[in-house]
């Protein structure tokens, strides 16, 4: 009938319940108020999700004497927050918050140092249950991804929407954290609401209000967009993402390069970018920043041992050997200076790791305080093509040997249990 009302569809975001489409207050089978509805809801597939304070959810969890506290994930008083609880955001606390800031805008805060190998753990478990409700998942971090449920209908008895809701439930009830999922047409707008209405938010972006809803955020909003771009799009008087509409792509690109392109598409709501449910790592890295400045080479190369231990057994872990051995040093003025060299064949040793970056720590270390140090490798390769038997290093399968021993030592009796006499 011509003007009559279409209602949108509904659903509850505490038990994920279809909903009558009408204006109910409470959901019609739990009774709670969290409804979420939306014209375009059962039709909107491309999902982000991103964990919620996703480290210090981790440890509160773990210490529920935690709960109520102000709790920043991060280094010593010369690191930086790595993440910080939701109390500890009220108060001014951020990301990449240099630790002395964050202690004095919150100085009731715990701080804890990060405990990746958990951190990881967990979010192998989350992205298991992304896994379980489509093969297209795409990892960014850790603690978040891209997700496609185009054509789930049938799969699992419900919209995307619906799924999704589920899915968030069970990660918070099976897994102890909580996520913020956003959804729309495609990647650019799904990862844009993921983050309108944290913690455990849930917002949508239909194609009929895209234009509506970018007219009036910040250009930094756009993904890619950093401090020094933002700064020369304000410069240029360029301050929402609506004012990059009346640039053409050509002018946009000749200002600003290569990204002016994603400019232009993004400021329109257009990303074209599919889901795709793998990306091959190019590096495997670990760094460490220092309490205090270290200038002395034999120090450096003590904590350069350690730094090889750990990148070893991330390598281990993911099976993965690495050809090519980036040193990373950072002055006390944040200056930064990197070293790599190629090896002959791949390693996932400590051993060989410790002996390339020993050789590349030596020729910048000349009494500079440093406040950083940092071993990665790339070229990377499958474990299989690790180490092999090299004639011209008749030491090379001896220390293989004893390597895979520690491991073995390790592997039953925990980390401490067995090391080399470099890491006391």
């Amino acid at each position: 009938m011509a003007g009559q009302l279409t209602l949108s569809p509904a659903f509850c975001r505490d038990c994920a319940a279809s909903q009558p489409p009408a204006s109910a207050k409470r959901c019609t089978v739990c009774g709670s108020p969290r409804l979420i509805s939306h014209p375009e809801l059962t039709s909107l597939s491309i999902a982000h999700i991103d964990c919620d304070a996703f480290y210090a959810s981790i440890e509160k969890r773990d210490d529920p004497s935690l709960r109520d506290r102000p709790l920043i994930i991060g280094g010593g008083h010369r690191g930086v927050v790595s993440t910080a609880c939701y109390i500890a955001r009220i108060n001014g606390v951020h990301s990449a918050m240099p630790m002395f800031k964050a202690l004095k805008a919150c100085p009731s805060a715990v701080v804890l140092p990060p405990d990746m190998e958990k951190y990881v753990a967990v979010g192998r478990q989350v992205r298991a249950l992304m896994q379980a409700i489509t093969p297209l998942v795409e990892p960014i971090s850790i603690d978040e991804a891209f997700l496609d449920l185009t054509g789930t209908e049938r799969l699992h008895d419900g919209a995307p929407a619906q799924t999704l809701l589920r899915l968030a439930l069970r990660i918070e009830s099976e897994i102890g954290v909580t996520v913020s999922v956003g959804l729309s047409h495609n990647k650019f707008l799904a990862k844009l609401a993921s983050d309108e209405n944290k913690p455990r938010g849930f917002t949508p972006i239909g194609r009929a209000e895209t234009a509506a809803h970018l007219d009036v955020l910040p250009t930094h909003k756009i993904w890619g967009v950093g401090k020094a771009l933002h700064r020369r799009l304000l410069a240029d008087g360029i301050v929402t993402i609506g004012q990059l509409r009346h640039y053409s792509e050509a002018n946009l690109t000749k200002r600003y390069g290569s990204i002016g392109r994603r400019l232009y598409h993004f400021s329109r709501g257009q990303d074209d970018r599919r889901v795709t449910p793998t990306h091959a790592a190019k590096n495997v890295s670990t760094e460490t920043t220092f309490n205090d400045d270290v200038s002395d080479l034999a120090e450096l190369e003590r904590r350069l041992w350690r730094l090889c231990e750990r990148l070893s057994k991330r390598l281990k872990q993911k099976d993965l050997a690495g050809r090519t051995v980036t040193l990373k040093l950072k002055t006390s003025t944040f200056r930064g200076i990197t070293r790599s060299h190629s090896l002959p064949h791949p390693t996932q040793l400590a051993e060989t790791l410790y002996r390339e970056g020993r050789q590349l720590l030596r020729e910048p270390v000349d009494g500079t305080p440093f406040r950083l140090l940092g071993i990665g490798v790339s070229q990377l390769h499958p474990a299989d093509d690790a180490d092999p038997l090299d004639l011209a290093d008749p030491g090379a399968a001896h220390r293989k040997k004893v390597e895979a021993a520690i491991d073995a030592v390790r592997a039953r009796l925990g980390n401490d249990a067995i090391g080399k006499g470099r890491s006391l």
